[in-house]
């Protein structure tokens, strides 16, 4: 299967050759949604704590004697039930919410999602991607052309790191992946993806 190959002023300059192994497979959305909600949950970072009775401070003596006062029996002044006692069931830090995400799957679904994105036209092939300069708004001139005029929520795969490249989308409402570290989520709400042909090469 081929695509248009444009250079980096937006200008289609000939046809390119992706894998159908990639960029032809058909919808999945439940291996998706699958694999979104495990990635979510492993970036989850419990923040929610409260103390329980063996947390708050407090005398571990009994408040009063167990008979002969009338009174209901106690054995600590920490019981949730008492005021400044502790709190019965509430969440805690500690919880884990991970997911164990399979390899093949997660392979799978990026397969998935990338096919489903070039079939609705989101995904563009670029000869090549060279920004000299390191200002924001120069960065987003340049994405602007490559992305086709609106490169907002666009992603930009580069077959390596670039530090200048990164620092000056920081701003924007670019993502900027490598191949090897080519996000799941980045690519899944990505409007306009856009792809050097060095970085097609290596994800092949």
């Amino acid at each position: 299967m081929q695509t248009k190959l444009y250079n980096q002023q937006g200008s289609e300059i000939g046809t390119v050759e992706l894998p159908e192994g990639v960029f032809g497979l058909p919808k999945n959305l439940d291996l998706v949604h699958q694999i979104r909600t495990s990635v979510l949950a492993n970036r989850r970072k419990p923040v929610a704590h409260t103390k329980d009775r063996s947390d708050v401070s407090g005398t571990g003596k009994k408040p009063w004697r167990q008979k002969g006062t009338g009174r209901a029996r106690h054995g600590s002044r920490r019981s949730p039930i008492w005021v400044g006692g502790g709190v019965a069931h509430g969440p805690r830090k500690d919880k884990s919410y991970t997911k164990k995400i399979n390899t093949v799957m997660m392979k799978k679904a990026l397969k998935t999602v990338l096919s489903s994105k070039f079939k609705n036209n989101q995904i563009r092939i670029v000869a090549g991607f060279d920004f000299a300069g390191r200002k924001t708004k120069d960065f987003k001139i340049l994405a602007d052309k490559i992305s086709g005029g609106d490169s907002r929520k666009m992603l930009l795969v580069l077959p390596g790191n670039d530090r200048i490249v990164l620092r000056a989308s920081r701003n924007l409402d670019i993502a900027v992946n490598s191949t090897d570290n080519l996000s799941f989520l980045n690519v899944l709400k990505a409007k306009k993806i856009i792809f050097t042909k060095a970085a097609l090469e290596k994800l092949k």
